[in-house]
């Protein structure tokens, strides 16, 4: 697959159209070196006294206003808008976004460090090329961790919490329903860490929802990992079910579902 792009990013061309960074407005920030309000100066302080700590405001919002980049990327990358091996320029993701390029390239640099992205220098940030191989190879590791998780839980979680994961399974359905890839994979996600959570293992979730998150990424190509609303509804039905058997108790269904879903993963 090529890895070039469509223009230079220096000057705005590597970044199309079809990039999904004009639906999220976000607060103007200061350049890096800039002065904030708020978070610079010895003097100024929120109360009297010379320990007294400087006003947070702007580091809380400049944190926000990178969680929001950082979630508009990810969707741009679940959806395509985001193509694979192209490269896009932080300073020209900003003018989509309506903010200067600190926090487009900090958000950038948090898909580096998970894979999404990698940095091409002097020119910015180049959305990693994945096939088939590599899709069946992360999906094959999801399987040997949640799937043992999933049925020691099916023997020691009471129907009653199970129960209580019924509006994540059917929130599923009606993203899928949508035909939105990207509705769709936050709920799956947030579904498959609900019933992980049950385990008491923060890494065990944090792990999982990192493989789970990379396998929602689409692959070059007529790709086949691309489905259709018919395939997202159902993939979600697969969660009332397991759901289903859970409350009931019912271990081999269970591990039937379960093999069954993670087959036609992500």
């Amino acid at each position: 697959m090529k890895q070039g792009t469509r223009g230079s990013a220096a000057t705005g061309e590597a970044v199309t159209g079809r990039a999904a960074t004009g639906r999220l407005r976000v607060p103007e920030q200061p350049a890096a070196g800039e002065a904030a309000r708020g978070e610079h100066t010895h003097g100024e302080h929120a109360g009297r006294g010379e320990h007294a700590l400087p006003r947070p405001r702007a580091v809380v919002r400049r944190s926000s206003v990178r969680g929001q980049i950082l979630d508009a990327l990810r969707t741009a990358l679940v959806t395509g808008d985001l193509r694979p091996g192209e490269v896009y320029s932080a300073p020209v993701l900003g003018e989509r976004f309506g903010v200067s390029a600190t926090p487009v390239r900090e958000a950038m640099q948090q898909l580096t460090l998970e894979g999404a992205v990698e940095v091409v220098p002097n020119r910015g940030f180049r959305v990693v090329e994945r096939g088939a191989r590599e899709l069946a190879e992360l999906t094959e590791i999801r399987a040997l961790i949640e799937v043992p998780v999933m049925m020691r839980l099916a023997r020691t979680v009471a129907p009653e919490r199970w129960a209580e994961l019924r509006p994540l399974a059917e929130g599923t359905v009606r993203a899928a329903s949508s035909g939105c890839r990207a509705t769709y994979a936050e709920s799956d996600r947030a579904f498959h860490r609900a019933v992980l959570a049950l385990a008491d293992n923060e890494q065990l979730v944090r792990i999982a929802e990192d493989l789970h998150r990379r396998t929602q990424w689409p692959l070059v190509g007529p790709a086949p990992g691309a489905r259709g609303r018919a395939e997202l509804v159902a993939d979600a039905h697969e969660h009332t079910a397991l759901l289903d058997a859970l409350i009931a108790g019912d271990v081999d269904v269970v591990h039937a579902l379960v093999t069954d879903h993670f087959h036609g993963a992500p």
